[in-house]
């Protein structure tokens, strides 16, 4: 049975950071790029981060760019994402994803004051 089960996810404070943790069961993960993706209420999907199936190659949405950091560790089925300098735009259900093929549940994140 294939999971994703994100986690880390909270409210914080704009400036702040947050660590979110995707941890992956049921497929073979180092064999799948995976990326996070945030959708806020009334607005489409986006995807925010990507990371290629031996890390090696990332790419993120200009809005995030120099602030957001995705990363992966094959060795425990678990990829992250880094979130620094938070704005309360970045608020948003997260969720990471393998291929788009595989989803999470999304963990809320929420910016405010």
């Amino acid at each position: 049975q294939v999971q994703l089960v994100e986690s880390g996810g909270g409210l914080v404070q704009p400036g702040g950071s947050l660590r979110l943790s995707c941890a992956a069961s049921g497929f073979t993960f180092r064999q799948y790029a995976m990326s996070w993706y945030r959708q806020a209420p009334g607005q489409e999907r986006e995807r925010v981060a990507r990371i290629s199936s031996a890390g090696g190659s990332t790419d993120y949405a200009d809005s995030v760019k120099d602030r957001f950091t995705i990363s992966r560790d094959n060795a425990k089925n678990t990829v992250y994402l880094q979130m620094n300098n938070l704005r309360p735009e970045d608020t948003a259900v997260y969720y990471c994803a393998a291929n788009s093929r595989y989803w999470g549940q999304g963990t809320q994140v929420t910016v405010s004051s």
